[in-house]
């Protein structure tokens, strides 16, 4: 077995090459791969590509080191004639999007099939003529590159600097997974995360000919993480959410975080355009029984909390399979929410 790969060489092999007060987030896996982040001014993005790819190369060099990855996260420091923001949560200005109808697709805990839902009614929307792009926000569990059945690779960039989003299933498709080793767990703290998601909205082309406003998406659906943290409140207050539609399965337990998802948006002003009732029922492939495995009465507790129900996505085999096989569902489920979420924006 090799030798582990001491933290202390790494640093020093890049503070050779940038400040050691650039360098975040430094991980070295039971396989000697090393991931890590190189905070930059947005301003100097094309200078400091190179400088990322030398600091790979650099720490590459490093003797049983088997990978490296290292991502530029842009992070801009307060000036002295601005109140210290230390959560990056300064309301404007807002970022102008090349898209008319941003959704997001957000549940108060995990386990609850958020982002199969999120991708199935992103492509949905796509059959139906719709310019969709799907991004990704699921900084510490990203999925999205699996369940399109696109590769763990790094984008493209344009020659505006932009990273060039993947296409699969009719739509533009960006994910931190494309950028980062799928087996190193990421450990970040709060501004690097809204650090990250800032950027793959505003350096990703999104526009249908290139990111410009001249023929912008008709709906960016991004895929929430679970909770109510950092990166909710960097989507809320940082761009102009047309809507959020929340999930969860008919479970009290799941309810209770759904509950306070719903509260969340309605707090920073995003508009709830309803919730989706996921595993709602299960049918047996033998006898035909129905049985609500997670319980039922979501369709109850949405006119409670006086927000629309999009309605129920059974349980069933061939929602797994598919996701396996990074295909896209052919329940009617899915294209029925698709239509009640475009109904209500």
């Amino acid at each position: 077995m090799a030798k582990k790969v001491n933290q202390n060489d790494i640093l020093k092999a890049l503070t050779e090459i940038i400040s050691e007060k650039k360098i975040s987030g430094l991980q070295i896996d039971k396989k000697n791969a090393v991931l890590f982040s190189i905070l930059v001014d947005p301003k100097e993005g094309a200078k400091m590509e190179e400088v990322r790819q030398k600091a790979e190369e650099a720490v590459m060099a490093i003797k049983n080191v088997t990978k490296v990855t290292a991502v530029l996260t842009a992070e801009k420091q307060a000036s002295s004639a601005q109140a210290p923001d230390p959560h990056g949560m300064n309301k404007n200005p807002r970022l102008k999007l090349p898209i008319k109808n941003i959704i997001t697709v957000a549940s108060g805990k995990g386990g609850v099939g958020k982002s199969t839902v999120s991708v199935n009614i992103a492509a949905q929307m796509a059959k139906m003529g719709l310019r969709v792009g799907l991004l990704d926000a699921d900084i510490y569990g990203p999925s999205v590159p699996r369940l399109t059945g696109l590769p763990y690779k790094k984008p493209d960039m344009n020659e505006n600097e932009q990273l060039i989003p993947f296409e699969a299933h009719g739509m533009k498709v960006m994910s931190i997974g494309f950028m980062v080793d799928q087996d190193v767990p990421l450990i970040w703290r709060g501004p690097m995360v809204q650090s990250a998601i800032y950027q793959m909205l505003r350096d990703v082309a999104w526009g249908s000919d290139g990111g410009t406003d001249d023929n912008p998406l008709d709906i960016l659906v991004i895929d929430m993480p679970p909770g109510t943290g950092d990166a909710q409140l960097t989507i809320a207050q940082k761009i102009d959410v047309a809507g959020a539609v929340i999930v969860s399965t008919p479970q009290d337990l799941a309810m209770i975080d759904a509950s306070k998802a719903i509260e969340m948006f309605k707090k920073t002003d995003v508009p709830v355009l309803g919730l989706i009732e996921n595993m709602s029922t299960h049918t047996c492939s033998n006898c035909g029984h129905e049985e609500h495995i997670f319980g039922h009465g979501l369709q109850d507790e949405a006119e409670k909390r006086s927000v629309s129900y999009l309605g129920p996505i059974p349980l069933e085999r061939s929602i797994r399979e598919d996701c396996d096989a990074g295909k896209i569902s052919e329940l009617t489920a899915y294209e029925e929410i698709a239509k009640q979420v475009l109904s209500v924006l």
